[in-house]
């Protein structure tokens, strides 16, 4: 009986049927509504409708998280991930506010590492003629967007209730993108110590990442290029020879027709 529920389990998760990728589109749904909800709920004071959907939320996040656990062949390397250890604290938030107040966040790391795995991106590659075309701007803009808004979230969850400049999602943002992009008009700072610091780690980290982001985002690495003698896909885009067979490939460049 046991070995037949982890066996659906594990066909549930890690499986490769058609009602598996159905599955795993659902958890990606609820994921992004999770996320939402966060956002959404950072406008206006946390009613009691607002703790009941917590509670509902972080019940839901704790049975998906006890079946990964059960399913994992290496529990204890799963359970260590920093993934899996950003889905713990998210899931805390949810179930004691009080506890981990705006660490629902963290949640979107869950979807992004969901996003990664090949199961999903194999499966969007089939289902979406587009993101086949676009996979790497569509995989950039993806990591780009996971970024600010893990970084909205961290100064979001640091400085509300603290910061009268911070009062929800969209003021954090803001803080985010005015510092990511240098631009920094000074109406929005992190106050005290903690704030200066948290300050300086995005400035100093962020901005080189948001840029190299943004570099792949509107400047991809690799060109979509058939290679007739191996059929490889991909390529550099100063590539005069296919790195796979050597053969020579013509590869349209600005300025060439």
């Amino acid at each position: 009986m046991a070995s037949a529920f982890h066996a659906k389990l594990h066909s549930l998760y890690e499986g490769d049927s058609d009602r598996a990728h159905v599955f795993r589109y659902a958890l990606l749904a609820f994921d992004l509504t999770t996320i939402c909800f966060v956002i959404v709920t950072s406008f206006f004071p946390h009613y009691l409708w607002v703790e009941i959907a917590d509670l509902i939320f972080g019940f839901l996040i704790l049975l998906d998280f006890s079946a990964r656990v059960y399913v994992a062949k290496q529990r204890l390397h799963y359970i260590t991930r920093p993934s899996t250890l950003a889905d713990i604290a998210a899931m805390v938030s949810f179930l004691a506010p009080l506890a981990g107040e705006g660490l629902g966040f963290l949640r979107i790391l869950r979807t992004l590492r969901l996003l990664h795995t090949y199961q999903l991106m194999n499966r969007l590659r089939q289902d979406f003629p587009l993101f086949r075309r676009h996979e790497e701007v569509v995989v950039a803009a993806i990591n780009l967007l996971v970024f600010i808004f893990v970084t909205t979230g961290l100064i979001y969850a640091l400085e509300h209730g603290h910061n009268e400049h911070i009062g929800n999602y969209a003021d954090a943002l803001y803080f985010t993108i005015t510092t990511l992009t240098t631009t920094g008009f000074g109406d929005i700072t992190l106050q005290g110590t903690s704030g200066r610091m948290l300050s300086i780690g995005v400035m100093f980290f962020g901005v080189t990442l948001f840029l190299r982001l943004a570099q792949v985002l509107f400047r991809p690495s690799k060109v979509r290029y058939e290679c007739e003698s191996c059929g490889l896909m991909l390529h550099d885009a100063d590539a005069v020879h296919c790195k796979h067979c050597g053969a020579v490939v013509h590869i349209g460049t600005e300025g060439l027709s």
